[in-house]
């Protein structure tokens, strides 16, 4: 580590397990090393905008690893370059004054998902140093193979299809789980292997309907008399339209998706010979202590980005790619998703085992090296 610093950290968008993990870890890899202050914004880019901040102290981060959420606070509707409350103002210039001028801030952490690696990369430009973490339960940050929050989401979802199992299968009945995910179906494909799901419905490949309710009934004539359905929020029927719950207008992503389970379950109802019934998990995915593998990726991608400030590497986020921690640029980041391919190994996982992804004439290809999937 180099000179001592007065360091930011903001958690931003939705909160995630392994957030108060990756807090810790920054605070006191800079605090022990290079004798830093840190100081935390309150509510994400909001406190960056309402001027509310805090020193962070070592007691303020020693006992916070297993706790979910994040004891900084998050907002998910605080765009300085489009600031709702204030009628969609471009405040990023005041904002800039408050962070290098007041604050006299070396660097600032900002951890989040697409977002906020959106406007951490154009702060960056204004002049503010930053760093990236990337947090997202929806697994869909480009470049890097995982993100924390991710493992205790699909845990969380898993637990819920095993439990769905038993009641479906002894009520004969077809079940259906809706994950979150938004645009990306990384939650529901992990959960709906790991909780053995007969269909996996994700954003990335266009359901139809008659493929499910053949399936459901083939199960049925076949003496398994259940089906258990895992479905990602974004998921839609070919030709369809997304499942919107809601609209927010003050949030930089106004669409709020859900309900997608409930249009399958109306258009299989009239399809099976079974009863159907649907479970939305929901905020449940977000909250309670992170798992093992999420403490132990937030704490070492804390402390890598530490190094990151350290070293004034700005303008970088940490990732992990091929098991391995590294840094990428936050402008690669800005603005971009990273969805299921149709080779992602996992898609290869599911349809080996007899999973469906809901689309006729799906197959499973071997090329030699690694199985995929292909439309014919």
């Amino acid at each position: 580590m180099s000179r001592p610093r007065r360091i930011g950290i903001l958690t931003g968008g939705g909160d995630s397990p392994g957030l108060n993990a990756v807090i810790r870890a920054v605070a006191k890899s800079l605090m022990q090393d290079a004798g830093a202050e840190v100081v935390g914004f309150v509510d994400g880019f909001a406190g960056m905008i309402e001027r509310q901040s805090r020193a962070l102290a070592y007691r303020d981060v020693s006992g916070i690893l297993t706790l979910g959420g994040t004891i900084l606070g998050t907002s998910n509707k605080a765009n300085p370059f489009a600031y709702h409350a204030r009628g969609n103002a471009d405040v990023s210039a005041q904002v800039v004054a408050y962070v290098r001028d007041e604050l006299k801030l070396d660097a600032v952490v900002a951890i989040g998902g697409d977002g906020t690696m959106s406007m951490a990369h154009r702060m960056h430009q204004l002049g503010i140093p930053m760093v990236g973490v990337p947090k997202t339960i929806d697994n869909d940050l480009m470049y890097t193979d995982r993100t924390f929050g991710f493992d205790t989401a699909v845990a969380i979802a898993t637990d819920a299809m095993d439990r769905l199992h038993t009641t479906a299968q002894s009520h004969h009945r077809v079940m259906i789980l809706e994950t979150m995910g938004r645009y990306a179906g990384w939650i529901a494909l992990y959960a709906g292997v790991a909780g053995g799901a007969d269909i996996i419905l994700i954003p990335e490949f266009e359901y139809e309907i008659e493929e499910i309710a053949r399936i459901c009934r083939e199960r049925q004539q076949g003496g398994q008399r259940f089906t258990l359905i895992c479905v990602a929020e974004g998921a839609k029927a070919k030709g369809g339209e997304l499942a919107v719950r809601q609209v927010v207008a003050d949030s930089p992503d106004p669409l709020r998706l859900g309900g997608v389970c409930n249009v399958l379950e109306h258009h299989l109802s009239q399809r099976v010979g079974s009863e159907v019934r649907t479970a939305i998990l929901g905020h449940v995915q977000r909250g309670g202590t992170p798992t093992a593998f999420d403490r132990t990726l937030a704490t070492a991608f804390g402390a890598y980005a530490a190094a990151l400030v350290a070293d004034e590497q700005y303008g970088r986020m940490a990732a992990t790619q091929q098991g391995r921690l590294t840094s990428v640029a936050i402008a690669d980041v800005a603005n971009r998703q990273r969805t299921v391919a149709p080779d992602a190994p996992m898609v290869a996982t599911a349809m080996a085992v007899g999973s469906s992804f809901g689309v006729p004439g799906m197959k499973l290809r071997f090329d030699g090296r690694t199985p995929s999937a292909f439309m014919t």
